[in-house]
């Protein structure tokens, strides 16, 4: 999915809601327990149950990565899901935040875009640039995919560095800045949390142009309305992640069906939010 698509999806659906796949088999109806693939089977019905109101879905790996190649196979089959049931309709992004040596992080970037490899054909991926450009680019190679940089982070831990001053510039903000000459607003978006949505002001006067990934909103405490106040552009520009508040809106056996209704209650807020956009 390019730009394009990506805008023209945000359009149709009259949403920039992603969903997080957490899926946590402590966390997940008991009764799905007693199938083959009870991450799969979760994960299946709350795409069925949201495909119409989400623009992404994002899997967080180390939900998978935990239960060894059981959890690989589960993910896998997720993708794939997507990917052969509603071809088109959806951005998926690989919520791994990989960063190493370039040869290293050219086989993770064929282990998220390479079919033929992995199983795996994400749209994107998430990577942390501290080890600089080397380490991120072989993930661009993958002609017509994404790279999600790590910014600005919804953590507590993100006052530890991302704020360190050198100069005129912020940590988060030399990320942005140097990154820009990796790659392009086509290719390349950022990850803010939501809850640092006042410093999206300083963001946007950076890079006005690139799509943000924005986890936090719902059971982090990030705030929508503030969000889309400091972060939207013309275009939206932001992809609005929110995982435990829908995923796990109930335990029984009716989760699929509150899944779709709080993710409706987010759709519809973003119907709103949108229809101040000139272009939409």
């Amino acid at each position: 999915m390019n730009r394009h698509e990506l805008i023209s999806t945000i359009k149709k659906k009259r949403s920039f809601l992603c969903i997080g796949l957490d899926t946590d088999l402590s966390k997940i109806p008991q009764h799905l327990l007693t199938e083959e693939d009870p991450a799969f089977a979760f994960n299946k019905e709350i795409i069925d149950a949201t495909i119409d109101l989400a623009v992404a879905y994002k899997p967080n790996f180390a939900f998978y990565e935990c239960y060894g190649i059981n959890g690989w196979t589960s993910l896998t089959k997720t993708i794939r899901y997507i990917n052969e049931t509603y071809p088109g309709q959806v951005f998926t992004i690989a919520d791994a935040k990989r960063g190493d040596i370039g040869n290293t992080s050219q086989q993770y970037a064929k282990a998220m875009f390479d079919p033929c490899s992995s199983g795996m054909n994400f749209d994107a991926v998430t990577v942390a640039p501290y080890m600089g450009e080397d380490s991120v680019k072989p993930f661009l190679s993958f002609s017509g995919k994404w790279i999600v940089v790590l910014a600005l982070t919804s953590n507590k831990g993100a006052e530890d560095f991302q704020f360190f001053r050198s100069n005129e510039h912020r940590l988060f903000e030399q990320v942005l800045l140097k990154s820009q000459n990796w790659g392009s607003s086509e290719n390349m978006m950022y990850v803010v949390g939501a809850t640092k949505a006042e410093m999206l002001t300083d963001i946007r006067k950076i890079v006005p142009d690139h799509f943000l990934l924005v986890p936090g909103i719902g059971a982090q405490g990030g705030s929508l309305q503030e969000v889309a106040k400091f972060g939207l552009t013309k275009e939206c520009g932001l992809i609005v992640n929110s995982s435990r508040n829908i995923i796990y809106a109930s335990n029984g056996k009716d989760f699929a069906v509150k899944a779709q209704e709080e993710a409706m209650k987010i759709q519809f807020e973003m119907e709103s939010l949108l229809a101040g956009l000139p272009e939409f």
